[in-house]
Formats: C-alpha cells, structure tokens, sequence
C-alpha cells in the first residue's frame, strides 16, 4: 500500500484535485475568513428566531440545512405563525430570494463550462458576500485556472459557519424561557462580534473590566450598570495603554543604556 492510499479518505480526496485548485481554495478561505463573525452572529439571530417561532427544534434545524437562506428563513416566521398556507410560505421566501437569480446569471459565464450538477451546487452555495467577493477579484468570465476553487474556498467556509452557528442558536434557544424572547437572539449575536474586536491588551482589558462590572453593578436603578460599565471600560483601556506606553519607554532607556553608541546611531 502506497502512503497516499493510506491516508485518509478526506486527504486523498483532497489530493483529486489539481494544485491550483488546492491554493485557490485555501486562497479564498483565508480572504473571507474576516467575515466570518459577521456570519457567526447573523446565523446565530436566526438560529434563536426559528427556535422562538412556531418550529419545533427538528423543523428549525431542517429549513437551516435546507433553505440556506437567512433573510427568506426569518420572512416566512411569522407566516409559519399565523398557520398561512404553504403556497403563500413558497412564494414568500422566493420573492426575497430573487436577488439570487441575478447572481446566478452574474455568474453563470464563469462556470458555464461545468456539467449541470455542479452549476447547481454552485447556486446552493452562493451567498451575497462571497458573491460579491468573487465578481470583484475575477471580472473577466470563462475558464481560468483556480477560479472554481477560489469560489469554494469562501462559500464552504461561509456556509460551514452559517450552520454551526445557526444550529447553536436553535438549540441554545430552545433550553431558554420563552420570556426572553429576541433580546437573547440580540446578546448572543453580539458575542461573536465583539470577541473579533479584541485586538490588543487594552481592549480584552476594556472588555474584562466592563464585563465584571455590569455583573457587580447589575441591581442599580436606570441602568446604571452600563454606565458603570462604560465608564469602566474606558479607564481601563487608558490605564492599559499607559502601562504599554511606560514600559515601551523603559525599554527603550534600557536598550540604550546598554548600548550607548547603537542608541546614538538610532
């Protein structure tokens, strides 16, 4: 047995396909990965709105995989609510999805060249960011070596993402009181977005700081607990960027006590 015959099934399926098709698709990953908590926390307010709505946690689950289509999901809710027939359901979701019918003729000079069924697959997966992504890094259409690729880097990312954090927000909703209703969808979905802010010390100190005080303060009238917060949070962002400022400064004096002539030079 040859080492790629006993490699795993997913690697030598991998290995199928050509070079540049391999690069582009890990090109295309990496290009839309900024995006993704965008996507986490968009997944994740419609994940906690169907689990809210009139569809059991099955059901929800389902139209996620199914649909694939955050703004006609969250269209057709109240429809499902209100017990509308199914007509009205279908004509609803594929009056918001018409934009997609733009993109699929917007991309089918690209890929016109593939056999139907992977045409399709491409329609199922397209998305409006990654669509856009695409359109605007290849503007010539027909073949091109990695193209197909590219495109499959960004849309397996992105839908891999929509359904986890889709499927979260089903399930962790469901084990809620229905009392808390969106606000929690709202909470959540800020969650992702703010962790993708934490860039430096300051911030996760800002952020730690704010978090532990909205809890400590959390009983005062008016709400008061977030201004605690805030207020909090921005001493503690200062205080952290001085503390950075000094001790840059200190070594900067010790490197050039150390080294008197490089410190002249410099």
């Amino acid at each position: 047995m040859t080492p790629r015959q006993s490699s795993p099934v997913w690697l030598r399926l991998w290995h199928r396909f050509a070079e540049v098709e391999r690069n582009s698709f890990l090109a295309g990953a990496r290009f839309f990965a900024p995006s993704l908590p965008a996507v986490f926390s968009w997944g994740l307010v419609t994940g906690v709105a169907m689990s809210k709505s009139a569809l059991t946690v099955p059901e929800a689950i389902g139209m996620s995989l199914l649909v694939y289509a955050g703004s006609a999901q969250l269209a057709v809710l109240p429809l499902f609510a209100a017990g509308l027939p199914i007509w009205t359901v279908w004509l609803t979701a594929a009056v918001v999805n018409l934009r997609f019918v733009i993109f699929s003729a917007a991309l089918q000079p690209h890929f016109s060249y593939l056999p139907l069924w992977r045409r399709t697959a491409l329609g199922f997966f397209n998305g409006d960011l990654h669509f856009v992504y695409f359109m605007q890094r290849y503007t010539e259409p027909g073949y091109a070596p990695g193209k197909e690729g590219y495109f499959w880097g960004m849309a397996l990312i992105n839908a891999m993402t929509w359904q986890v954090s889709s499927i979260i927000g089903i399930v962790l909703a469901s084990l809620f009181p229905d009392s808390w209703g969106l606000g929690l969808a709202g909470t959540m979905a800020l969650i992702p977005v703010m962790i993708a802010t934490i860039n430096s010390r300051s911030t996760l100190m800002a952020v730690v700081v704010s978090a532990v005080l909205a809890l400590l303060c959390f009983d005062l009238p008016y709400r008061l607990s977030l201004v605690v917060a805030v207020v909090g949070a921005i001493a503690a962002g200062m205080a952290s960027d001085e503390l950075a400022a000094r001790a840059t400064l200190r070594a900067i004096r010790a490197r050039k006590a150390t080294h008197p002539q490089t410190g002249d030079r410099a």
